[in-house]
């Protein structure tokens, strides 16, 4: 018996997921790195948030120890939580632009797996440069490697990655506030719903200094995801959005299908969803981190982590895009929870988790963009007052809000973000530090340093093709 399209593309995205747990083991042996082991410092840290672009608050400096306490499951764990967040849920849409037909989910799920493999090359480097250079943080290992000159340009980087992902948790905000309130028959435009939860709930968890009470709820945010995979699978095989499907005379857009499919992928389009898969699986600020606190911190046991974790992750994204795009194909929505009814309970439980998830992820990401903007403004830490960091939160809350309540294309924000400093963050700078750090060590471009090239080029490239396609595919 021959197997629809649809029920084909379902089977590849779940045997592909399963097979993922492969590339743990692509990690676990050591490659010809030999540095010496980092020694300890006196420097202190300053605490980091686990969210992917709030780890852009750690500064230089930083205490490191011969290894920390956490193990390699707790480590597991605690990148995939940082690595996995709502941004997942606008790469149905991604897929959409160049696909509508089942079987673009194939190719789309080799992108999603391709720049997960990367991205997990590129965060181990880090971890490595940090050993090599005693770097306690991401930009100390830049400054140790190319140099305090340019440090700017990771400071300016900062502003905008956590800037791009502040604007687009405004938006999911807007949208799931509107679609809430409807669901129990109260009707707001989006608007009032984002001047309302602003003003009553960002403002003053923006506003609050002390940030470590919000981490338990870190823990909301990939419960949340879990819940939204599984209540995305239930609707897609139990039909409740096809034709005649219980929910379908409820929704504004019917699913629709064409004829684009695997083949599609060839097209320039396809590089929206490359883009937002160079921001999905940002949690690189992070990676020393990471490699600090593991127990017994070998690069082998390391590499172990860094596998695991961008498996799950690639494991999780690809399920999630598969039962969206699937479900609603070429009317994908930048944010695929509007695509369902305000009628679906299921789905408005999975509304209210991720919304909890955003609100108090949101306050980390914030800190992120204000303490980068002063950095890039060379504001001393000393001459950062109550007052201050207050005029630069209103300052920064009111500008995201503006230009939340102007734009609704999820999707765009997430590929323009990606294809811009999401790419250089991910790949160019890495690949840099790496190279630089082979370079003062007195070691050839092998292998290695040449593929480390590559990626940067590529990066480049598809930076700058990306952001063009981006804006072509709303007609700006």
């Amino acid at each position: 018996m021959k197997l629809s399209v649809t029920k084909t593309s379902t089977l590849v995205v779940v045997m592909g997921a399963l097979l993922l747990s492969g590339t743990a083991h692509a990690f676990q042996q050591p490659t010809a790195f030999t540095a010496a082991r980092p020694s300890n410092t006196q420097n202190k840290a300053q605490p980091m948030y686990m969210t992917a672009s709030a780890a852009a608050i750690e500064t230089r400096g930083g205490e490191n120890e011969s290894g920390g306490t956490a193990t390699i499951p707790n480590e597991i764990f605690n990148l995939v939580k940082s690595i996995v967040g709502a941004g997942v849920l606008s790469l149905p849409a991604g897929i959409a632009a160049f696909g509508n037909a089942p079987s673009a989910m194939i190719p789309a799920a080799a992108l999603i797996a391709v720049m997960g493999g990367i991205s997990a090359i590129t965060f181990a480097w880090i971890g490595r440069v940090c050993q090599a250079t005693d770097s306690q943080s991401y930009s100390e290992a830049w400054d140790k490697t190319v140099g305090e000159k340019s440090s700017w340009v990771i400071a300016l980087s900062c502003v905008v990655d956590c800037f791009a992902g502040n604007l687009s948790y405004s938006m999911i905000l807007a949208d799931t506030f509107v679609a809430l309130l409807a669901s129990i028959g109260f009707a707001v435009t989006r608007t009032q719903s984002l001047l309302g939860v602003t003003g009553l709930v960002l403002l003053p968890l923006c506003l609050m200094k002390n940030l470590s009470s919000l981490a338990p709820f870190s823990l909301v945010g990939i419960m949340g995801m879990l819940y939204t995979t599984v209540a995305m699978a239930i609707r897609y095989f139990g039909k409740s959005y096809a034709a005649g499907g219980k929910f379908v005379d409820s929704i504004s857009a019917a699913p629709s299908f064409g004829t684009s499919g695997a083949a599609a992928v060839m097209s320039a389009k396809a590089l929206i969803l490359t883009c937002m898969l160079s921001n999905a699986y940002i949690a690189h600020f992070n990676a020393p981190k990471f490699y600090r606190e593991l127990k017994n911190n070998t690069l082998p046991r390391f590499y172990q982590v860094v596998g695991w974790s961008f498996g799950i992750s690639i494991a999780l994204y690809s399920i999630i895009s598969a039962m969206g795009f699937l479900t609603f194909g070429a009317v994908s929505n930048g944010l695929i929870l509007n695509n369902y009814s305000t009628k679906d309970l299921l789905m408005s439980l999975s509304r209210i988790a991720v919304t909890i998830s955003i609100i108090f992820s949101y306050p980390l990401i914030f800190v992120g963009t204000r303490d980068s903007l002063l950095d890039l403004f060379k504001v001393a830490n000393k001459d950062r007052s109550v007052s201050v960091l207050n005029k630069y939160t209103f300052g920064i809350l009111a500008v995201v809000t503006a230009l939340a309540s102007k734009l609704t294309d999820l999707g765009l924000v997430a590929s323009v973000g990606g294809a811009t400093f999401g790419t250089a963050l991910v790949f160019i700078y890495p690949a840099i530090m790496l190279r630089r750090n082979l370079t003062n060590q007195g070691k050839k471009m092998t292998g290695e340093g040449k593929l480390a090239g590559l990626i940067a080029i590529g990066g480049v490239i598809m930076g700058a093709i990306g952001t063009v396609m981006s804006f072509q595919g709303v007609g700006v």
